[in-house]
């Protein structure tokens, strides 16, 4: 550097010399030549060459060295070369001189020397230095050398800062001076150049940097002020002037200058507010005066700093001092005043006014602050109600939450309590407490409007109560004792909420036939609970109904039902004897609630007619030993009353004759016969005439009656010949006679007949007579002649009354003839008598003993077991009180009333055993004699009550269990300390309502107050016992126990309260000895600093303390509170100054009224305050300001940094100590904090640092530990470097991944992108990548991106010459000092073009899956395809390429999830199989597997390629270029008749179809092709039917929820009639539904079902056909109704309604309609709801069949159905022509339906039968002529309807021709014609529409077609096939179907009218169609 420039400057004159003053000028160049010439001619003369410098012909070397320190000492500067001719050595040096002492010379030994710097250079001391240097060889002397100059140039660098010149630093400038110049500064710099020149600027420290301005004039600062001056903003500036040199390159220096600028304040300024309490808070209660706050204001111009005057807008309750700024309170406070106060906040406006000493006449200026005064709230208030009374009203039965109604007007409901927080709020609550009401809010703060609302609706009965009263409480939370109470009064409204009940279900009455006008037959009488019109009064009986309530009268009001008109037959019991009518009660005056009663009406038989026989005597023989007569006698009876009743049914029986009974006659026929053989000698001879004979006549008689009532009979004479053959002796009919008789059988009554029969012929052998031979007991006697027993006259059977308690008689009864002598002959019989017990005796009650039970007795205790007996054998005896004659007393002699104590209800008595309990405490002092009335009854008494009653006295004892009671709660005295013995204090009274009424006192409680006092035993006087002091005892509370004298005695306390007045007789006293308290010096004043408490043993004004302290110990910062005692700090403490204070307090008592009486008393104190320091010095802490730099590897004990802090203030206290943490940024504790001690702590890692390279800023928090502690937080930032300790590892692809690359791929193409990741950072985690050499040079063939890791194809691949490329892709990292890498092997095979599509071998695949099984829970693996590409693989070791599946249609709703690799289909939605049952789904089979056309680029190009990557990364596309169709080019599996369609659809022979799979970006971007071909002809595509399987998750559902049928009376047994059915919308086994009646069959309204036992009905399990079950028959009514349940198999069910009504024949109504009946039973549902919504009736269908018309034959056009209709109120079934009735009057509403159903005709199912009445006399007669007449016209006038019916026919024929107008094109020209009104009238209402009418369009060929047609079947259709030709066709093109299809009867047209449009064809067809209907 030094040579060139050497080189560069040849010329003197372009060095710049500068000569100091130490060095003269003339360091000249002649001394230099002199130097040389003289080395010269020596170096001649001696023969010797002299060196030379090689200085390459400069005269002088010139150095230039930039100045200390940029050129430092020992800096080779220069290195010197010579050469000497002779080749000498050399030797350099240099001339001592002062100059040259700064270099050093070092010779290197050759012709070399080195020069180095030896001392400091600086320009500003010396910028040039001359020295000589010498050069000589080895032949030279040390003074014989070659010299040459050396120039060594100092450059000047800027090492020199500006000074400036000496300045004035403070300025003072007045506030509002204008700009102008302030001050010059001046500044020198040594250095030379841009580095001497000075710029000034201008720094202020405080940043106002626009105030102030310098400039640089002529090398001085002029500095300026640039605007105006305030005060009052700042006063004081602190300029900081800058001198810069202007170096342009290097470091640039600086000079500073201060200066100090003083603003000087004038008088512009309004006061400020320093010292202001934003917010005070004083208690409402504070006393008048008490200060609240301070505010300090100061002059706005601090340098003035005028005083300030206070003063404070207008305000009643404050006041401000004028000097001191502290506001106190003017007057008494209420914290609840509403006026100029929110919620207790007061704002003051507080002004404060500067008093200016300076004489001017502007006015004072003030300014203005507002401060808050909250008045703390007192607890002065409780809650209030706004009114004392509520009176509310609300509806009975009223939800829940309903809020009750106010009756009075403008109500106040609310309460309020304005007190503060919790002394405002307060709970509200209802007293009692009860259920039916409560009231919200329950707690409320202040003010709150409540309301009262139903808390229970279902106990709100107007019913139960009318009227409920409870008191609403609002108490205080805090306070309880706080509260306040209001009425409430609630009103129950009733509300119609109960229905009317009859008094009997079904009400059965009776009326007499033929009964006349007015006859009551029953009353009905309902009850209704409600009030007023809601209830019994409001009840209005209406709706009678039934067969005969149009015959009756319904008294509204009273319920009576009367008859109104005579009935007639209605009336009469032979036809009908039973009538069922149902009434109703309807509350609310017959608007509200109703319910139904049935009424049966029996109409009672008058039994008017009696029987009468046709002869007045019957005759007959009977022969002896013969059981028969000779001829049979039948005797035979009529009766003129109604057959079939009570009163015609006729019996017979033999009411008289002697052999009566052995006789028989038939009740029902009237057959008289003989029980037995009759022995003539058994036979009394009653022909008094002949005497005995051989003929005995047998007289009876028959009398028949019938079973009326009155019963009305006739009797006849039967007359009986009996011929004799003879007899024997007399023999009893038995021999043995038993009879049981009660006992009291009176005297006289017949017991038995003993008859014994005689069989002698003749008299007096046949003459018997009875009597008695033993065991009669004088107790019976017998009839000698009639043989009848009976009990004796006088006797008594009662077994009690005889010794033994005889209860059976055993008699011996003998019979006699009449045989004298010893031929007299008897017979024994035998009579037993049992004589049966009668309850007849009443019970026998023991004597009951007066008792005495002890009051109190336990429950459960027997007091007496009480004792009856009955003589009576089954008497059944029981015992209770009777209450009515019971009676109570108490001690006084008293009657106690029931209702007074219920003294019955403490006993109870066992009704069985007859045991008296205590069931309840007696209280003797509620009753003392008890008199109980004992009732014993028998029930078992056979007649009548058998009652006996006694009386239990019983006295109750007394048992002390009362306490004697105090005639007041509590005593409360007071009595004066020193007060004299025996001064009376109290008299306590006590009383007992025990009989132990003595009473004793007895002092309890302290002992010492006892002593105190005296109290008398008996009297309970209390007086003083000794000397009472009011400073030991202020209050004597004691307690006096009464006690009284039972056993055990009983007592109780009474509390009494002394309070003792007081005396000032004690000196007061300091709570406390001297104490010692600290302050901080910061304490404002205010602070309190302790409370100075004293006490005096006095009370009242005696015991008030007053404080004062001396201010000489005070100094003037502390006072104390006179009345409280609270120290406080006054002034501002300094503890610098003073740092403890002795305080001396005073205290004395009756300050106020005896210090200056000299009556107060006194007491001293000292207190002493140290002042404690402040922590009031935040920490300081040193740490390192850079980044800590780390490795990764740094050891857990090497110390990372160093903390070390310091606190200003006091080390010895915690506020001086510090405490180090590591507060956020080590949030996984990587860092560890170790504290040394109170000033220094390090920082360590925690844990390994490994991998953790990065960044990390903790932030460091050094507390003190004082309180509160300064926290100061500073920032650590450490960073972690990465060490390169992790090798790159690659992501994709896997190691030993085999590409496929299709042999055609192009240069460059894509093949796969290589990924590493690098776990390191930076430099160390930067991947590259580069392919290592192979032996066969395949990595030559591709190459690899060294930045993306793209592998493309280098060059073109030849399948025949490798197949197989092995790869090795290097991924390295960058990192320093090693790098690391990983080696990816990858293998790339060379295959052949994919040619074909994987193909599936069928069309279709069937899959099942279950419904609502869980997503995922059924996996089905699709079939295999086959691929030709596979079948062709020339390698085995070749894999297959994968194909993948997927949806391409049917999944639109994503039920379905298939996985394209594995093939599996599985559910991804819920199933739900009846929702959809089957799916089809198309599944696509292909190579393609990324099936998305939206991938990166790469990937698109390699699936262009066909490049595949085994590890499923890479898909399979096509190249554009080499895109073929793989499909077209695809064996077909399977044949498609598509392809054969879509080849002669174009017209080619071969169909090009597009493969889902051919990959063209030319077809990929434009529209679908315009043919695309079905799934169906693509074998990739498999059509996947996929059925849901069922599972039971339905439940059977019934079409209705009600289903209604009838059957008629005439029905078949085993009818199936109906049938109810239900659907599943489950399939199979699942959806099998089982039908079963549930419960009951009930029958209502029913007649003549009384026999009906068994089930009406059956219901088929599986069909739900109802199936008849009885017999049913005319005159039965009614209907039946139950439920019928639907199960499946699972269980899961539904249940349904039905109701079958009972209808006769005639009841039943038949429509008519155009339509088939399978396309009416598929619209009768809607015929039958619309109908019964229309007329609210119940519409039953009973049967739908074709039409049959009347001459019998069937119309297939037309069907009939019938139906009948019920009264939805009644269920009453309705008559024909209440039906047409009913249909008439809605015909409107119904005509539409009938348009659309096409109903014709509305007819009775069968013809009205008129009835008539027996046939009688004259009029039977006239009947039969008239029929005969009526038969004659009939004949005549068919007659001539058969001779006009060949005329009509064809025209009543063509009336059932079908019209298609709805399709006929013929009627879109008359739409608007008019329309038929209602079926069942003149259909043909419309001129050219009725048969009749066509008389003028009759010709020739009407009547020949006529005629041939008479003979046969003929009929229009056949007309009109005969001229269906197909010019017709051809001519009504478009009504081809024009008589195919129902006819419309609600629209018609006239087809005549529209003739002459027709065209000649079509006329053809009008001339067939005469007619046609609506």
């Amino acid at each position: 550097m030094y040579n060139e420039q050497l080189r560069q400057s040849t010329d003197y004159k372009k060095v710049r010399l500068k000569r100091t003053p130490q060095q003269p000028r003339h360091i000249s160049t002649s001394m230099v030549i002199l130097s040389v010439v003289f080395t010269a001619l020596i170096g001649i003369a001696a023969a010797n060459r002299p060196p030379r410098f090689a200085i390459d012909g400069q005269s002088e070397i010139v150095l230039r060295l930039k100045e200390s320190p940029e050129t430092k000492v020992g800096t080779l500067i220069y290195t010197l070369k010579g050469y000497d001719p002779d080749n000498d050595p050399l030797t350099f040096g240099k001339r001592n001189s002062h100059d040259s002492e700064i270099i050093r010379i070092e010779n290197t030994g050759g012709n070399e020397a080195k020069l180095y710097l030896a001392k400091e250079l600086d320009r500003e001391l010396q910028d040039e230095y001359a020295i000589v240097l010498t050069l000589t060889d080895s032949h030279y002397s040390d003074h014989s050398y070659v010299t040459q100059s050396l120039l060594l140039l100092v450059e000047d660098i800027n090492d020199n800062v500006p000074t400036f010149l000496p300045y004035q630093n403070a300025i003072e400038i007045p506030e509002g001076s204008g700009p102008a110049v302030i001050s010059t500064l001046e500044a020198t710099d040594a250095d030379e150049g841009a580095y001497g020149q000075v710029v000034y600027y201008l720094q202020e420290l405080d940043g106002d940097n626009d105030v102030f301005s310098i400039a640089t004039h002529q090398g001085k600062g002029v500095l300026r002020l640039q605007r105006e001056l305030d005060y009052e903003s700042k006063s004081l500036y602190q300029l900081r002037v800058l001198a810069i040199d202007r170096a342009n390159q290097g470091p640039v220096n600086t000079g500073t200058a201060a200066i100090l600028i003083k603003v000087k304040d004038i008088e512009d300024q309004p006061p400020e507010f320093v010292e202001v309490q934003a917010v005070a808070r004083i208690a409402e209660d504070a006393p008048v005066g008490t200060r609240v706050l301070r505010v300090r204001a100061i002059d706005g111009d601090r340098g003035i700093n005028n005083p300030i005057a206070y003063s404070l807008e207008a305000n009643d309750l404050f006041d401000i001092d004028r000097h001191t700024g502290i506001v106190h309170t003017l007057t008494a406070l209420d914290r609840e005043e509403q006026s100029d106060q929110v919620n207790g906040a007061h704002i003051l406006r507080i002004t404060a006014t500067e008093l200016s000493r300076a004489n001017t006449q502007v006015a004072p200026v003030s300014i203005r602050t507002e401060v808050t005064v909250i008045v703390s709230d007192v607890n002065d208030e409780i809650p209030t109600f706004g009114e004392a009374l509520y009176r509310c009203e609300v509806n009975e039965n009223a939800q829940t939450n309903t809020p009750l109604n106010f009756i009075d007007g403008d109500v106040q409901n609310f309460v309020y309590d304005h007190d503060e927080g919790n002394n405002g709020t307060f709970r509200l609550f209802l007293d009692p407490p009860n259920d039916l009401f409560e009231i919200v809010p329950e707690l409320a703060v202040n003010e709150a409007n409540f309301m009262l609302r139903v808390k229970n609706s279902k106990s709100l009965d107007f019913e139960q109560f009318v009227e409920i009263n409870f008191t609403i409480f609002a108490r205080e939370i805090d306070e309880p004792s706080r509260w306040s109470s209001a009425h409430v009064q609630i009103f129950i409204r009733d509300q119609n909420d109960n229905f009317p009940e009859f008094g009997h279900a079904i009400y059965n009455a009776s009326v007499l036939e033929n009964s006349d006008q007015g006859t009551i037959i029953t009353k009905v009488e309902a009850v209704d609970v409600d009030s007023g019109d809601y209830g019994t009064m409001g009840i209005r009986y209406t709706n009678l109904r039934g067969g005969i309530a149009h015959l009756l009268q319904l008294n509204p009001i009273t319920g009576v039902i009367s008859i109104k008109q005579h009935g007639g037959t209605a009336f009469d019991r032979e036809i009908i004897s039973r009538h069922y009518l149902t009434v109703e009660a309807i509350d609310n005056v017959g608007q509200g609630n109703r319910n139904t009663a049935q009424i049966i009406v029996d109409i009672q038989d008058v039994n008017d007619n009696a029987p009468t026989f046709p002869q007045r005597q019957y005759e007959t023989k009977l022969l002896e030993n013969k059981g028969e007569f000779e001829t049979p006698l039948q005797l035979e009876a009529r009766d003129l009353d109604l057959n079939g009743t009570e009163n015609s049914q006729i019996t017979y029986e033999i009411v008289e004759g002697l052999y009566r009974s052995n006789f028989t006659i038939d009740p029902q026929s009237g057959l008289l016969q003989p029980l037995h053989h009759f022995d003539f000698e058994e036979m009394v001879d009653t022909d008094r005439r002949t005497g005995s004979g051989s003929m005995r006549e047998i007289d009876l008689l028959v009398r028949a009656r019938d079973s009326g009532i009155p019963m009305l009979s006739t009797v006849v004479p039967v007359l009986i010949y009996v011929q004799d053959v003879n007899d024997n002796p007399p023999i009893f009919q038995r021999s043995f006679y038993a009879k049981t008789v009660p006992e009291d059988l009176p005297g006289g009554s017949s017991v038995l007949q003993v008859t014994a029969i005689d069989r002698d012929g003749s008299s007096p052998n046949n003459a018997v007579v009875y009597r008695i031979q033993t065991g009669a007991s004088d107790k019976f006697i017998i009839n000698s002649e009639s043989g009848v027993i009976s009990v004796a006259q006088g006797a008594n059977l009662d077994p009690d009354l005889t010794d033994s308690k005889r209860s059976i008689y055993t008699l011996s009864v003998l019979a006699l003839d009449g045989g004298l002598g010893s031929s007299q002959l008897m017979s024994t019989a035998t009579v037993n008598i049992s004589i049966q017990d009668v309850n007849n005796k009443l019970p026998l009650l023991t004597d009951l003993p007066a008792l005495k039970i002890v009051e109190n007795t336990q429950v459960g205790s027997l007091v007496y077991r009480i004792r009856a007996t009955d003589a009576d054998q089954n008497a059944i005896l029981r015992y209770k009180l009777n209450a009515e004659h019971c009676e109570g007393r108490n001690e006084e002699g008293s009657l106690v009333k029931a209702s007074e104590y219920d003294y019955l209800g403490a006993f109870e008595v066992d009704p069985i055993e007859g045991d008296l309990k205590v069931v309840k405490l007696l209280d003797r002092e509620r009753v003392e004699h008890i008199k109980l009335a004992i009732t014993v009854e028998d029930l078992a008494a056979a007649k009548g009550k058998q009652i006996v009653e006694g009386f239990l006295s019983i006295q109750v004892l007394d048992e002390n269990d009362n306490n004697p009671k105090f005639k007041q709660p509590f005593y409360r005295q007071s009595i004066t300390e020193n007060s004299i013995n025996g001064a009376m204090i109290v008299n306590v009274l006590a009383y007992d309502v025990d009989r132990n009424r003595t009473i004793t006192y007895a002092l309890e409680g302290n002992p010492t107050y006892r002593s105190l006092i005296h109290l008398d035993a008996q009297t309970g006087e209390i007086v003083v016992a000794n000397k009472i002091d009011h400073e030991q005892h202020q209050w004597l509370n004691f307690s006096v126990r009464a006690t009284d004298s039972g056993l055990p005695a009983r007592s109780s306390l009474i509390d009494v309260y002394v309070t003792v007045l007081d005396e000032n007789d004690n000196n007061p006293y300091f709570i406390g000895g001297s104490k010692n308290y600290t302050i901080s010096e910061k304490a404002a004043p205010g602070t309190r600093v302790a409370t100075v408490q004293a006490a005096d043993a006095d009370a009242g004004d005696f015991g008030k303390i007053t404080f004062l302290m001396d201010r000489i110990s005070s100094q003037g910062k502390f006072t104390i509170d006179a009345d409280t005692g609270v120290l406080t700090v006054a002034d501002r403490l300094d503890r610098e100054t003073k740092d403890s204070y002795n305080l001396v307090i005073e205290a004395w008592d009756n300050y106020q009224f005896g210090f200056l009486a000299g009556e107060s008393r006194n007491a001293f104190k000292q207190v002493f305050i140290s002042i404690l320091d402040e922590n009031d010095n935040a920490p300081e802490v040193s740490l390192p300001t850079s980044c800590v730099l780390i490795t990764e590897y740094h050891e857990l004990h090497e110390r990372i940094a160093s903390i070390v802090g310091k606190d200003s203030d006091d080390p010895a206290t915690p506020n001086g100590r510090l405490n180090f943490a590591i507060t956020q940024g080590n949030k996984e504790g990587i860092f560890e904090l170790r504290q040394l001690d109170a000033w220094n702590a390090h920082i360590f890692a925690g844990q390994s640092l490994r991998n953790r390279f990065g960044n990390y800023s903790l932030t460091i928090t050094t507390r003190d530990l004082g309180v509160p502690a300064n926290i100061v937080h500073s920032t650590l930032d450490i960073c972690v470097s990465d060490f390169n300790d992790h090798a790159p590892v690659f992501v994709r692809p896997l190691h030993n991944t085999t590409v496929r690359v299709p042999e055609n791929a192009t240069v460059g193409s894509l093949i796969l992108q290589a990924y590493a990741s690098d776990a390191d950072m930076g430099q160390n985690a930067l991947v590259r990548y580069r392919l290592k050499p192979d032996p066969l040079g395949s990595y030559k063939m591709f190459e690899v991106n060294a930045d993306t890791g793209e592998l493309h194809l280098r060059q073109p691949l030849n399948r025949e010459r490798q197949k197989i490329h092995e790869l090795r892709i290097e991924a390295y990292d960058q990192g320093l000092p090693t790098s690391l890498s990983t080696d990816l092997d990858l293998t790339v095979y060379v295959r052949n073009v994919n040619d074909y599509e994987p193909q599936f071998i069928v069309n279709e695949i069937a899959v099942n899956f279950t419904e609502h099984s869980d997503p995922g829970a059924e996996r089905i693996k699709l079939p295999d395809t086959i691929d030709k590409d596979q079948l062709e693989l020339d390698d085995p070791e070749e894999t297959p390429s994968q194909v993948c599946y997927f949806i391409v249609r049917g999944n639109e709703a994503g039920y379905f999830r298939l996985d394209s690799e594995s093939h599996v289909l599985t559910v991804d939605r819920e199933l739900d199989r009846e929702l959809v049952a089957n799916f089809t789904l198309y599944v696509k089979a292909t190579e393609n597997c990324a099936n998305d056309t939206g991938e990166r680029s790469g990937g698109h190009q390699r699936r262009r390629m066909g490049i595949e990557i085994n590890n499923k990364i890479a898909g399979h596309l096509r190249h554009p270029e080499h895109s073929y169709d793989r499909f077209k080019h695809s064996r077909q599996l399977r044949s498609t008749e598509y392809e054969a369609e879509q080849a002669t659809a174009s017209g080619s022979a071969e169909a090009e179809l597009v493969s889902y799979e051919s990959y063209d970006s030319s077809v990929e971007d434009q529209p679908a092709a315009a043919v695309e071909p079905p799934p169906e002809a693509d074998s990739t595509i498999v059509r996947v039917q996929i059925r849901v399987l069922d599972i039971n998750d339905n439940p059977p559902r019934f079409r209705s929820k009600i289903f209604t049928g009838g059957i008629t009376t005439n029905a078949d047994f085993g009818l199936k009639f109906m049938r109810v059915d239900a659907t599943d919308a489950d399939e199979g086994a699942n959806a099998q539904i089982g039908y079963y009646q549930v419960g009951e069959i009930r029958q209502t309204l029913s007649e003549g079902l009384e026999n009906v036992r068994k089930a009406p009905f059956l219901l088929d399990v599986e069909t739900g056909e109802v199936q008849l079950n009885f017999d049913p028959q005319k005159g039965m009514k009614g209907y039946f109704d139950f439920v019928v349940l639907a199960n499946d198999t699972l269980g899961m069910r539904d249940v349904a309604h039905v109701f079958i009504y009972l209808l006769r024949e005639d009841q039943k109504v038949r429509f008519v309609f155009r339509l088939q009946p399978d396309e009416l039973r598929s619209r009768v549902d809607i015929f039958r709801d619309t109908l019964g919504n229309i007329t609210e009736s119940i519409v039953n269908i009973d049967e739908i069949k074709v039409h049959e018309n009347k001459d019998g034959s069937v119309d297939k056009t037309k069907t009939d159905l019938y139906m009948h209709l019920v009264e939805r109120e009644d269920n009453s079934i309705y008559e024909v022509s209440d039906v047409l009735k009913l249909i008439d009057s809605h015909i409107e509403s119904l005509d539409e339906l009938f348009k659309e159903l096409n109903v014709l005709d509305t007819q009775p199912a069968e013809a009205q039968l008129l009835t008539a009445g027996p046939t009688k006399g004259p009029l039977f007669v006239w009947l039969v002529f008239t029929n005969l007449f009526m038969a004659t016209l009939l004949v005549v006038i068919l007659a001539l309807c058969a001779s006009q019916r060949n005329g009509y026919r064809r025209q009543l024929r063509a009336a059932k021709v079908n019209i298609f107008r709805a399709h006929s094109s013929l009627s879109l020209q008359h739409t608007n014609e008019p329309a038929t009104r209602v079926p069942n009238t003149n259909k043909h209402s419309v001129q050219g529409s009725n048969p009749i009418w066509l008389k003028g369009y009759e010709n020739e060929w009407f009547k020949n077609e006529e005629t041939a047609s008479v003979g046969g079947q003929d009929s229009l259709d056949d007309n009109f096939l005969a001229v269906a030709t197909q010019d017709m066709h051809e001519t009504l093109k478009g009504t081809a179907k024009l008589f195919n299809n129902s006819n419309d009867l609600n629209r018609h047209f006239n087809l005549y009218n529209q003739i002459d449009k027709l065209t000649n064809n079509a006329q053809i067809l009008a001339r067939k169609l005469e007619t046609t209907e609506l």
